[in-house]
């Protein structure tokens, strides 16, 4: 399985962003799959997740701002970044967890894509 983010770039503070990530390979059944960012000297951080039911879970930073979602039929999770501030500025990872039968679920990690928010 893997993973392609795309979506990132330079905008301004209060702008707007989406992001994707398509899974691809072979591919039996994604369960979550979530965004993580990595800013510079910081650790990476959940961002958001979403289940394949379609149940989210937000950072507290990101609350309000952000929304996930994910098209099942594409493999695809999405990120509509709102209102972005300079502190959101991170490298954006898309993650997906993958099952097959008779092996137990694993999880994937897409090459990051790069959001800068400028003052």
């Amino acid at each position: 399985v893997q993973l392609q983010a795309s979506g990132g770039g330079l905008v301004q503070a209060g702008g707007s962003l989406r992001l994707s990530c398509a899974a691809s390979g072979i591919i039996f059944s994604i369960q979550s799959m979530a965004w993580y960012r990595q800013a510079p000297g910081k650790l990476r951080e959940l961002v958001a997740g979403i289940s394949n039911g379609g149940t989210t879970n937000y950072a507290d930073s990101v609350k309000g701002r952000f929304t996930i979602s994910r098209d099942n039929s594409r493999n695809t999770v999405y990120l509509q970044m709102t209102s972005l501030k300079p502190e959101d500025t991170a490298v954006y990872y898309c993650t997906a967890v993958h099952s097959r039968p008779g092996a137990p679920p694993r999880n994937y990690w897409g090459q990051g894509t790069l959001v800068t928010v400028s003052s």
